[in-house]
């Protein structure tokens, strides 16, 4: 499999603007789409390889980059999902792609994650993690059918 963009499964996270998530003048606070899409990518994770598969392996997905365009405020109760699929692949990066709706379809906000494929490390000069090259295996369970 090609360390290029590739064609991934698409994965639908729902979520609902709480008040809280709003700032005083009542529209969307800008961390909340980071929230989401940080929950987004552990439930695209879990739906594809699974968190009790990933904590038996020793497995973590550290977060290096994100970023986000925020296109339409969203509000209070507003009903959203986020649409997330792996975007690109590469030696032991992975790229998360995030388009945030709301429920009549209005784009609110778009953005990426950068993830590094790796394992926590209990042995040598203490606990750390070291990124692992992506195997073709795993790239293929993403990929759309």
């Amino acid at each position: 499999m090609t360390d290029t963009a590739f064609r991934s499964i698409v994965a639908r996270f729902d979520c609902l603007v709480h008040w809280g998530d709003c700032d005083p003048l009542g529209i969307i606070f800008y961390p909340t789409y980071f929230r989401w899409m940080d929950a987004a990518t552990w439930s695209l994770l879990d739906g594809v390889y699974g968190i009790a598969r990933m904590k038996s392996e020793q497995r973590v997905m550290p977060l290096v980059s994100a970023e986000c365009r925020f296109l339409h405020p969203a509000e209070h109760n507003d009903r959203c999902a986020v649409r997330s699929r792996i975007e690109r692949f590469g030696g032991k990066s992975f790229v998360v792609a995030h388009e945030i709706l709301r429920e009549d379809g209005t784009a609110l906000a778009g953005g990426t994650e950068t993830r590094v494929w790796a394992r926590r490390q209990t042995e040598g000069a203490g606990p750390g993690i070291r990124g692992e090259a992506i195997p073709d295996a795993i790239k293929s369970l993403f990929a759309a059918p």
